[in-house]
């Protein structure tokens, strides 16, 4: 979608949602009012235009406040209204041609009308405010009533306001978390507490407008516990953020489960409602006491996961850009960062939203910018095409020429074959000398145009296709939202001081590999916590600092990411380690006795190997570093860990840039060109014959000291066999954890970015094969899947059906 559609489509939803707005003040309909500011407000979301969303969502709140008799509007308050909504209009109608211009000229209009607004809406912050009374407990204990589900009290469609809700549920949660964590260090910070008010006031807001009033009692007694911290009337504690993570926690559950779930769940977790609400309001009378901990509330247990019994670990937050509900008059430009989906219906924007029942489509996220430069290359590329019929026509033209060349060269032949060439052989061979000419000429220009436009659309198909992978691209920290809330707790837990530093966090990730890191890098986490970090006493003892740091990095390098995790706690001994590998009977003492470093390190990634000497509940739990060894392998990478005793353990994973192209190595196999990923192979040889040693009906080389078994890849792909030419023998060193081996093809036939293309999956599981893909010549070609080649390997050589590669 252009610009120019981006921007009509939002002075359409304008016209139409602010001509509602002022028939809602004439007839004093408040309900119908608010549903128009939160359709309007809605669309400037989902558009990520900040300055319309912050004036509409001021606009909203005042309506709500109206709505629940808090504040009362005036003539003249109800003509501010009428103002902004102009505003508005006015706004739409310049974004098609230059706003920023009439941004700056209304600057100051702008500025005041927000203010003015957010006076209104500070009357009703007067009445919230007042020091609330704790909920008396009920004298007998009668079951508490039924929290109220109306969750389209005010619209009729109530399925998009609810997706609204959801979605602005997401966005305040992940602003209340991570002002959470800072406020915890950093309780008089007056920014962070203004950011955690405005979040739980615009939940406050969100969840009224759907009927949720278990919701709006709890975001409530949280907002006033933010506003009381601003006013330096109460000090948060880390035991205070501890309560009021755990209604985040709430807050975050509802975000996370579709309608036919919603109100079951309400009902199931009446009771945590309502003692996170209690333990809330206690934290505002500071001599009172406060209820830390209840027999009936888990937020493991019910909040993080409704389906789940036992949680073990919290669910990462839901990826999406925060939103602002608090007006910047710094900032009134449209901006665009990134579009957020799922995304509400509307008469002009059709609804994105992935509801699990019904439908399965995957929805993704597009920063603006991005989808904008797609959609214009797409144009260019349109455009491009365009060009091919004319150029076509010409190629007729000179067909047509080529034949008068023809006819007068007949007529010359027929001329010379009557002995006519005095009289007609010359004319006729002046004629047609002139005619060549003129075809080549044509033909020249018209070449030189072919050339050009070969090399206009060769670089606009790079840069769409440029386009296309950065589409699939998010930043780094998207993956990693839950990250420092799990580390705060599982520190908290264990009595440990852990600083979690990230660097990188803009790093473009493939989307797919973002998703995949979430269960390793977590697992490694969790580790580094618990078994790799001192207790405070113990880090000071040995000479450091009694608050550890765990450093998570991320970077591109060499056309691969690059993911390193590195702890400064106690690391791993080597002594014991090699112990533990012989315990297990994995190697013998005096194979122990050889190992590497670096070969010590792999068998961490060993499954079920663990160096922990008991199993906890934080880390561990039986599942071992294979997790991480298995991900890497599945999307074409490696990971490595290092350590050094007392100073720390690293974690060095290497994975592609992107899933949807792949650098690969062509080679031949009977007859037919495959395509091996780069990423995994370890080397490729060629050898002569006299170089590859037989024993025992088994052919191998010696590469660096280490016999490598051969296999022919035809034996492996169980494809026919070609007679071999005398010569070199091409080979391919693949390996998993446990074995190398030497794959022997035909011959090599170059590298070759290849753009990944899934099997079809009513294919199932084709034996050794991953993918596939289409040459330059639209010839396809097959990807194969190297674990599943070694595995094969594996078969042969247990079965004892290996051939000879070579006779």
């Amino acid at each position: 979608m252009s610009d120019y559609t981006i921007l009509e489509l939002f002075r359409q939803e304008v016209e139409t949602n602010v001509a509602i707005l002022k028939q809602s003040f004439s007839t004093n309909e408040i309900e119908q009012a608010i549903q128009a500011a939160h359709s309007l407000w809605g669309t400037t979301r989902i558009l990520e235009m900040e300055a319309a969303s912050n004036l509409v969502q001021l606009i909203k709140d005042c309506l709500i406040a109206v709505h629940k008799q808090s504040i009362t509007l005036g003539q003249e308050e109800i003509n501010t209204l009428l103002h902004a909504s102009d505003l508005l209009l006015s706004m739409s109608k310049a974004a098609k041609g230059n706003l920023d211009t009439w941004m700056t000229d209304h600057a100051w209009d702008w500025n005041t009308t927000q203010k003015t607004i957010a006076n209104l809406i500070d009357r009703e912050q007067v009445i919230d405010n007042s020091p609330p009374t704790p909920p008396t407990p009920p004298a007998s204990p009668t079951p508490p009533a039924p929290l109220p589900i109306e969750l389209a009290a005010i619209s009729g469609d109530g399925d998009s306001m609810m997706d609204l809700f959801k979605l602005e549920a997401e966005a305040q949660v992940s602003i209340l978390n991570n002002g959470l964590l800072v406020i915890e260090n950093k309780p008089q910070s007056a920014q962070d507490l203004e950011a955690l008010m405005r979040a739980a006031h615009s939940i406050k807001g969100a969840a009224r407008i759907v009927g949720l009033d278990g919701v709006v009692e709890l975001a409530h007694v949280m907002e006033d516990c933010f506003v009381a911290a601003q006013g330096k009337t109460i000090t948060l504690t880390p035991d205070d953020v501890d309560v009021l993570l755990q209604g985040v926690d709430l807050l975050q559950s509802i975000s996370q489960l579709n309608d036919a779930e919603l109100p079951a769940w309400l009902g199931q977790n009446q009771a945590n409602f309502r003692n996170i609400r209690d333990d809330v309001a206690a934290i505002l009378q500071p001599g009172g006491k406060k209820q830390k901990e209840r027999n009936d509330f888990n937020p493991n247990v019910q909040i993080l996961n409704p389906q789940s019994p036992v949680v073990t670990e919290p669910s990462p937050s839901v990826v999406t850009e925060p939103s602002r509900s608090v007006p910047n008059p710094q900032s009134l430009a449209l901006t665009e960062p990134s579009r957020s989906v799922p995304i509400p219906q509307s008469p002009v924007v059709s609804r994105g939203v992935e509801n699990t029942a019904n439908n399965q489509d995957r929805v993704v996220r597009v920063s603006a910018d991005n989808l904008n430069r797609i959609m214009g290359l797409a144009g260019e590329s349109l455009i491009e095409a365009n060009w091919l019929q004319p150029f076509a026509d010409s190629m007729m033209s000179l067909k047509s020429r080529m034949l008068d060349i023809s006819r007068s060269l007949e007529q010359l032949q027929e001329s010379l074959d009557q002995n006519l060439y005095e009289e007609e052989g010359k004319e006729y061979l002046v004629q047609a000398r002139q005619q060549k000419q003129e075809c080549l000429d044509y033909m020249g220009a018209h070449l030189n145009e072919l050339e050009l436009y070969v090399r206009r659309t060769a670089s606009l198909s790079d840069r769409l296709y440029r386009e296309v992978i950065n589409s699939h691209m998010r930043p780094f920290e998207d993956g990693l939202q839950s990250f420092p809330r799990m580390i705060r707790d599982l520190a908290r837990n264990l009595n440990k001081q852990v600083n979690l530093e990230i660097v990188g966090k803009s790093t473009p990730v493939d989307r797919d590999i973002l998703k995949k890191l979430e269960a390793p890098l977590t697992h490694i986490l969790r580790n580094a916590v618990d078994h790799g970090l001192e207790l405070p006493e113990e880090r000071i003892a040995a000479g450091k600092s009694p608050e550890g740091t765990i450093r998570l990095e991320a970077f591109h390098r060499g056309g691969m990411l690059a993911i390193t995790i590195t702890d400064d706690g106690k690391g791993i001994n080597r002594e014991q380690l090699r112990q533990k590998i012989i315990n297990k009977n994995l190697v013998t003492a005096d194979m122990a006795a050889q190992l590497s470093d670096t070969e010590l390190m792999e068998f961490l990634f060993l499954p079920g190997f663990s160096t922990a000497k008991q199993v906890t509940e934080i880390s561990g739990r039986g599942v071992g570093l294979d997790i991480a060894k298995s991900m890497a392998q599945d999307v074409g990478g490696t990971v490595r860990a290092s350590c050094q005793f007392g100073k720390g353990t690293s974690f060095h994973f290497q994975l592609p840039l992107t899933l949807s192209v792949v650098r690969t190595l062509l080679v031949e196999i009977s007859g037919k060109p495959y395509a091996i990923p780069l990423a995994r192979i370890d080397q490729i040889v060629t050898l002569e014959r006299d170089e590859i040693t037989d024993v025992e009906n088994r052919q191998y080389f010696t590469m660096n000291n280490q016999n490598i078994g051969l296999i022919a890849a035809h034996q492996v792909l169980e494809l026919p066999t070609i007679k071999q030419q005398n010569g070199a023998v091409s080979i391919v060193v693949i390996s998993d954890q446990n074995s190398t081996y030497g794959l022997v093809v035909d011959k090599f036939l170059g590298e070759r970015d290849l753009v990944v293309r899934p099997l079809d999956p009513r294919l199932g599981k084709v034996p050794d094969i991953s993918a596939t893909a289409l040459l330059g010549d639209g010839s396809p070609i097959l990807i194969v899947d190297i674990s599943d080649i070694v595995r094969s390997m594996d078969v042969i050589l247990k079965g004892g059906n290996l051939s000879k590669v070579m006779m």
